[in-house]
């Protein structure tokens, strides 16, 4: 590999729709697609398989606009229980090569295979085909696995060839592989620091990795170095398996915008790509804050600090904008121009340990919280798979009918 660490990204071919076909294989040669509700129209397509995606389907689509690809598209149920299942038997299969293992989303994990490759015959490429093979022929599933020196590259390597194949992106190549690549193949490279970059001629991963790292700082605060660091190869994180890591005390998110925000629109925008940011991270981390706080900076530099305790404990970002612009609203005159805003979620506690209690004038609040907190996680699992641009708060959009089914759906 060229260098210390040796990092896996297992990721699950098509995944529901490769569940669902093991108990109908009569259907697949045809184009199937898993979705929601097809009387909905809100309903969207979850996941598809090969022949469906030759024929132009896309996940994070509505129905109709996969229908009107695809008239023959075969709609399934999803059944999350089953993929669960499924999920947890693929894990088991990977714990017999490595202890260490990070799940990144219900078909996805990391593996890190550094202190065990001597034990499989030392050569990374033929262990990842040996697990790919175990796989297929143990479930009926097929995985593609990227091998790395690190953990954004590894994940770059499983998305570059797709479906059943192993990619290396090592120390002496990852120039010549990763580089070209669009800037938005890099993971956690969202749609607005996206627009951003391209601003500034910035379309590719090699073109971000030749920007200056002050710059990037100045334009996308913290999260600009970070990516600065990944587009180069300098991400070193540790594969965390669950129970085995120190949880945050805090998650926050900031961004110093393009031009001054001064309309409510534009802030109510800005807020809710910043808490749909935290809120991502929160539920990451099986976390929900109590507190949140927001500072605001001037063009002038000139900074404020708010905090207030939330009406429940949340993850959603849903909640964390309402609770942010409440507090804007009270403490920014309006249309005062605004440089940057942080949202930061504190006072954190583990989800299964915030509890709601049932409120006196209220009872249905902790319903409707948990109808918005299965919406949010839905959206996760689509953007784990297949980017975090498929799909996208309509708070989001930058004006009315921005929106459409290349750049993801609005909820």
């Amino acid at each position: 590999m060229g260098a210390d660490r040796v990092i896996f990204h297992c990721d699950c071919n098509s995944f529901y729709a490769s569940v669902e076909l093991l108990g109908r294989p009569e259907l697949r040669d045809k184009p199937v697609a898993v979705c929601g509700d097809p009387k909905s129209r809100h309903g969207i397509i979850l996941a598809k398989n090969e022949p469906a995606k030759r024929c132009g389907v896309k996940t994070a689509e509505t129905i109709w606009q996969a229908q009107r690809k695809c008239p023959d598209l075969v709609l399934l149920p999803p059944h999350h229980d089953r993929y669960r299942v499924y999920s947890g038997q693929i894990n088991a299969i990977y714990y017999r090569y490595t202890d260490l293992i990070e799940p990144f989303g219900i078909d996805e994990s990391w593996l890190d295979v550094t202190g065990t490759l001597h034990l499989f015959g030392g050569d990374a490429k033929m262990l990842a085909d040996r697990i790919r093979n175990e796989v297929r022929e143990t479930l009926g599933l097929t995985i593609s696995v990227g091998v790395s020196f690190n953990k954004i590259f590894a994940k770059l390597g499983s998305d570059y060839k797709k479906p059943d194949a192993t990619t290396v992106i090592s120390a002496d190549n990852f120039r010549d592989i990763v580089w070209p690549l669009p800037v938005t193949d890099l993971l956690f490279v969202g749609r607005a620091a996206a627009k951003v970059l391209s601003r500034y001629g910035v379309n590719t991963i090699g073109q971000l990795a030749a920007f200056d790292r002050g710059a990037l700082v100045e334009l996308l605060g913290k999260q600009g170095g970070q990516l600065w660091e990944y587009a180069n190869g300098l991400e070193n994180s540790p594969v965390a398996p669950m129970g085995r890591y120190a949880p945050p005390k805090s998650v926050g998110n900031g961004e110093t915008f393009p031009h001054n925000l001064t309309t409510k629109d534009e802030v109510r925008r800005g807020v809710a790509m910043l808490a749909d940011e935290v809120a991502v991270r929160l539920r990451r981390h099986r976390m929900k804050a109590a507190t949140l706080q927001v500072s605001v900076r001037d063009p002038n530099f000139k900074d404020i600090c708010r905090q207030r305790p939330l009406e429940a404990p949340t993850n959603t970002a849903r909640e964390l904008a309402r609770a942010a612009l409440d507090i804007l609203e009270q403490s920014w005159k309006s249309g005062a121009p605004i440089r940057a805003i942080t949202l930061t979620a504190q006072n954190l506690a583990p989800e299964d340990e915030a509890a709601e209690q049932l409120g006196l004038f209220r009872p249905e609040a902790p319903a409707r919280r948990e109808r918005v907190e299965k919406l949010e996680r839905t959206m996760d699992a689509i953007r784990a798979k297949y980017g975090k641009g498929a799909v996208y708060t309509a708070a989001q959009a930058e004006e009315p009918g921005d929106a459409d089914g290349e750049d993801g759906v609005p909820f």
